[in-house]
């Protein structure tokens, strides 16, 4: 079995969700969500980045979003930005379950290449710390600091709403990613400090402008861990050719989502069946960024998948529908697994 190395899951939201059952989610597993112990090694899961994101809260204004994303056009309106005491709460309570779940020793939070190779020589899951939004970290980035200590590798400065660091892409279709203003000068100091710290970044949610800010800032390669190609789904989430070269030209990388609302080439939000928008986005992604850049990153446990996708059990059924569709052992492991250790040793050493 080829070992996957993902790119973006939401495994620590829904383990916060409901902590009294944490043994019984996370290593036995409760059939509930995409993403499990069991189902993990079954699906040959071998390890990936692990988000702390700050949940919304609930609108309460009667708007069925999941069924306006089944119906395009649309154009969600964001939610408001999360005061950063509530935002540091609530990652701390995060991070705890992920410290947890290195206790039961089952997985390992790496905080460098060389941690992610032994953890995944040695069977265990190899964790990578990442923040979905910076909404945790103060302005004067002092927070920055004691969250690289506990074990942050991995950031990205906005989810969709704002913070104080910049914009996000509203969700969108079919809308491209120019949406709004870029970094704040408390974004490019984030930048900076992250280059510093050899934290990544990740430009997934990032808007245009804000992406544009973070290739002419930033001197570590260019990453989204989890988007798709606008020109299959033009959708707002997804990446313009021309973002695609500027990640190519810098030496990063595109971590495919499995989400059905950037996969679907009509923008909708329901499962579908079989392969062919999955294909369709690796091909395209494959034909801008070349077989060096490219990864996969699921959003397990964030988003609505596909009917053959439908957790992490169905991974060898994905690679098995790569080497259907032409693509050779090689290349699959690079997707799977090579290139995003590749890109982590080019942003963070070895």
């Amino acid at each position: 079995m080829i070992p996957v190395f993902d790119g973006h899951n939401d495994f620590l939201l829904r383990l916060m969700a409901n902590p009294a059952r944490r043994d019984d989610i996370w290593l036995t597993g409760d059939g509930r969500g995409h993403l499990d112990l069991p189902r993990m090694k079954a699906g040959g899961f071998a390890g990936g980045f692990f988000a702390i994101y700050i949940p919304s809260p609930e609108a309460g204004d009667g708007i069925n979003y999941e069924a306006l994303m089944d119906a395009p056009p649309y154009l969600l309106p964001l939610p408001d930005p999360i005061p950063l005491e509530r935002a540091q709460a609530v990652a701390m309570t995060m991070a705890g379950h992920l410290f947890w779940m290195e206790r039961t020793g089952a997985l390992t939070i790496c905080r460098s290449v060389a941690e992610i190779r032994a953890a995944m020589a040695a069977g265990q899951i190899a964790a990578v710390m990442h923040f979905e939004g910076a909404e945790m970290i103060d302005p004067d980035l002092d927070a920055l600091h004691l969250w690289h200590a506990m074990g942050l590798r991995s950031l990205g400065p906005v989810w969709s709403r704002p913070t104080a660091f910049g914009n996000g892409v509203p969700f969108a279709y079919p809308s491209g990613p120019d949406t709004g203003a870029g970094l704040t000068e408390a974004g490019k100091r984030l930048i900076a400090e992250c280059n510093t710290l050899k934290i990544m970044v990740d430009l997934s949610h990032l808007n245009e402008n804000g992406f544009d800010d973070v290739a002419r800032l930033s001197t570590a390669p260019l990453v989204a861990t989890h988007s798709n190609a606008h020109a299959v789904t033009p959708s707002s989430r997804n990446l313009t050719d021309r973002q695609l070269a500027m990640i190519r030209d810098s030496g990063g990388m595109v971590g495919l989502n499995y989400a059905t609302s950037f996969l679907s080439p009509d923008g909708r939000r329901r499962p579908f069946a079989g392969w062919d928008p999955v294909l369709r986005h690796l091909d395209h992604l494959l034909s801008v960024l070349g077989e060096d850049h490219l990864g996969l990153g699921s959003d397990f446990d964030g988003a609505t998948l596909p009917a053959d996708l439908a957790d992490a059990e169905g991974l060898p059924r994905l690679l098995a529908a790569l080497e259907a569709h032409g693509y050779g052992r090689d290349l699959i492991e690079k997707i799977a697994h090579r290139n995003w250790l590749a890109l982590l040793e080019r942003t963070w050493g070895a």
